[in-house]
């Protein structure tokens, strides 16, 4: 099983935020935007390859990306429903 610290350090390291530890991300934090981490679409493709490479899930219905890269527990929670 997947926990939210697991997915926030591959975040983390994916997207080069070397200044940032897991523990400064909140579980529920909005991750795009201006309201939360302020990640932007180019984070999205990102993150959509770590889930593929780290994790072995793919995204699959486009029109749920908005629910489910919300925040770090929506994503742990996807992942987690498709290793399953």
């Amino acid at each position: 099983m997947v926990t939210t610290h697991d997915l926030k350090e591959k975040i983390i390291a994916g997207l080069g935020l070397e200044d940032m530890e897991p523990d400064e991300i909140g579980d529920d934090m909005v991750l795009f935007g201006d309201d939360g981490l302020g990640l932007d679409s180019v984070d999205a493709i990102e993150i959509t390859l770590i889930l593929e490479k780290e994790f072995g899930v793919k995204v699959t219905n486009m029109d749920e990306n908005k629910n489910i890269f919300e925040t770090p527990n929506t994503l742990v929670n996807y992942i987690n429903e498709q290793k399953a």
